[in-house]
């Protein structure tokens, strides 16, 4: 007699293919597992509105649940849930063409004396600013490489870009972001 794995111990894929057979504690378990991570990707895509970036959260678990039956065997879990959050986005998008982005990150602290920590973070706050002026789809695609990790494939599966052009644009964005903090270089 096979004993089944704890449901902590299964891939992800494995608890979607038992929430597509409607073990709703599987489903729970990959909530558990995705649900923070996703609000923060919509948070850094939507200016930093927390109750925002939850709602999107939500919504995306909800269209999740509503396709588990659909799922199918050997397909990338997190491709297909990054999908569902792209496509809630790239709507999103289209409905408000100014999206709304939020203040400047935290202000330096000025009492602090300490040369290479106000250096850090002066060039974190230029990063983050030079990341919020990036145009959407590039701000997109570095968001899924870089802070989501997801492969170049998996991008191409989300987005529905060649993997060629998914790799242009990550270049392209890489190019943008050392030209605007080229003044950082060797400090």
């Amino acid at each position: 007699m096979l004993i089944p794995l704890r449901l902590s111990a299964q891939t992800d894929e494995q608890l979607m293919q038992r929430a597509a057979r409607g073990n709703d504690r599987a489903f729970e378990e990959l909530y558990n597992r995705h649900a923070r991570r996703l609000q923060g990707f919509f948070a850094r895509r939507l200016g930093d509105d927390a109750d925002l970036a939850a709602d999107f959260m939500h919504d995306t678990f909800l269209r999740l649940y509503a396709a588990r039956e659909t799922y199918h065997e050997g397909r990338s879990f997190r491709a297909w849930l990054y999908t569902i959050a792209y496509n809630l986005w790239k709507s999103h998008q289209r409905r408000s063409p100014s999206p709304t982005l939020s203040p400047m990150g935290e202000a330096i602290d000025e009492s602090c004396n300490i040369e290479l920590e106000l250096d850090s973070n002066i060039f974190h706050d230029a990063l983050r600013e030079v990341l919020r002026n990036l145009s959407d789809p590039y701000a997109m695609l570095f968001s899924l490489h870089y802070e989501e990790e997801l492969t170049i494939p998996q991008i191409a599966q989300i987005t529905g870009l060649p993997e060629g052009t998914v790799k242009s644009r990550l270049h392209k964005t890489m190019n943008i972001i050392k030209q605007n903090l080229k003044q950082y270089e060797n400090r």
